[in-house]
């Protein structure tokens, strides 16, 4: 009981800092509704869309709504205009003939101003199959890579943070010494004397700083919260600004055309020098790792228990970088979407991005794994994200929230720390 009400008071104040991904409440809403009550339909089937405009939670009538049917982030199918009967009409797809996903939209004007929402059909998602294929060599670079950055001292700097440590957990911004330059992070560590599993946490896309996660060191947990580009993660605010318009700007295609200078080679070895460093600890309790976090950060997590199998389990929310080629099979690709447009469709890019796709560390992973998406995310979509995780031979489990985009809802996260704590815990 205590832990559970320590989980919800913590996800709902986590929440409530990261809900701007989360669509606001508007006065007018527009709810696309699929006529199966889990979204999701068998391949040669027609999914129909139940579509209602309310204002005030009232629904309008005569209105007209435009709608448009298409697969995810590709062509468009279907598009017309509608009139609403009763505050509802109903429009049907053509059927959809192979394992996928089906979205769609309507838009309504009110006033002088447009109103749009969505809703996404899944047919036979565990059926699909990834695009991308795994290099010969795979295997023998990524060994190659930890082995080189076996060579280089560690180093760690522990710097003690007095302002973020509380009477159960001491913080430490940490600096380590990665492949090619550092690798810094925020350490928390249990006051309470013993030995103690952790919790690796791996950051979604962006630059910023970070902070000690102080709350899972009071349950017990030492959590090491990485940042990825190699500068410290306390710095003034206005820096990581800076260089999300600036130097970093861009980051996830940076030599994207060698497998050797990929912005993210230095990014995964650096995941596995954070696990170096937790089992440094003399308060590591030797045995349990686990590993979690969200888009790019899911992504990182499969990755990370891909290269490595001191991870025991993760735990990760719609995982980017996952099946990249997609969009050279007509069908999307995971984020950052780099061959959606045609100027970065290069043979050098196209073959260099497999030793980073999340796809094939996924064929690796050992560790028993939590993982939770949306049908109706347009940043990592699910066609990307269901061909990483079918390849997943490992213990696993999937909760699917139909509605939610690149967003979670408190629920999930509470869900998700219960399942990952207890894991660790026995």
């Amino acid at each position: 009981m205590k832990l559970n009400i320590i989980l919800t008071f913590c996800f709902l104040l986590f929440y409530s800092v990261i809900s701007i991904a989360q669509p606001r409440r508007e006065l007018v809403q527009v709810i696309v509704t699929p006529d199966r009550g889990d979204w999701t339909y068998e391949v040669g089937e027609r999914a129909e869309f139940t579509i209602q405009v309310l204002k005030n939670n009232v629904a309008l009538e005569d209105i007209e709504v435009e709608y448009v049917i298409q697969p995810e982030l590709v062509d468009v199918w279907d598009k017309g205009v509608i009139v609403l009967k009763k505050g509802m009409s109903t429009v049907r797809a053509k059927r959809f003939k192979e394992p996928g996903f089906l979205r769609c939209t309507a838009t309504v004007e009110v006033d002088g101003k447009k109103y749009s929402s969505y809703a996404t059909a899944g047919f036979s998602p565990e059926d699909i199959e990834p695009t991308t294929t795994l290099p010969e060599d795979f295997t023998a670079f990524w060994e190659k890579g930890k082995a080189d950055l076996a060579r280089v001292p560690m180093n760690p700097v522990m710097t003690l943070v007095p302002e973020q440590c509380t009477d159960k957990a001491d913080v430490y911004h940490v600096e380590l010494n990665n492949i090619q330059g550092k690798i810094y992070g925020m350490l928390s560590v249990p006051k309470k004397a013993g030995k103690h599993p952790a919790i690796l946490h791996v950051p979604g896309a962006g630059i910023r700083p970070y902070n000690g996660i102080t709350w899972e060191a009071a349950e017990g947990f030492i959590s090491f919260n990485i940042g990825i580009h190699g500068i410290p993660v306390n710095l003034d605010p206005q820096v990581y600004k800076d260089l999300s318009s600036g130097a970093l700007n861009g980051y996830p295609i940076f030599n994207l055309d060698n497998k050797d200078k990929a912005f993210y080679k230095r990014v995964y070895l650096g995941c596995v020098r954070a696990l170096d460093f937790i089992e440094s600890l003399p308060s590591f309790d030797g045995e349990n790792i686990g590993v979690t976090g969200g888009s790019q950060g899911g992504a990182l997590s499969i990755v990370t228990a891909g290269l490595d199998d001191r991870i025991d389990y993760l735990a990760a929310f719609y995982p980017a970088l996952s099946d990249l080629t997609g969009f050279l099979h007509g069908r999307a690709g995971g984020w950052p979407k780099i061959f959606k447009e045609g100027y970065t469709n290069k043979p050098e890019k196209i073959e260099t991005s497999k030793y980073f796709d999340v796809v094939n560390f996924a064929r690796f992973v050992k560790a028993k794994g939590w993982y939770s998406w949306g049908y109706n995310d347009n940043v990592c979509p699910p066609t990307s994200m269901y061909a990483a995780y079918n390849v997943l031979t490992a213990d696993k489990e999937l909760h699917v929230f139909q509605e939610t985009a690149h967003w979670t809802f408190p629920e999930q996260q509470v869900m998700k720390n219960e399942w990952l704590f207890n894991q660790l815990r026995n």
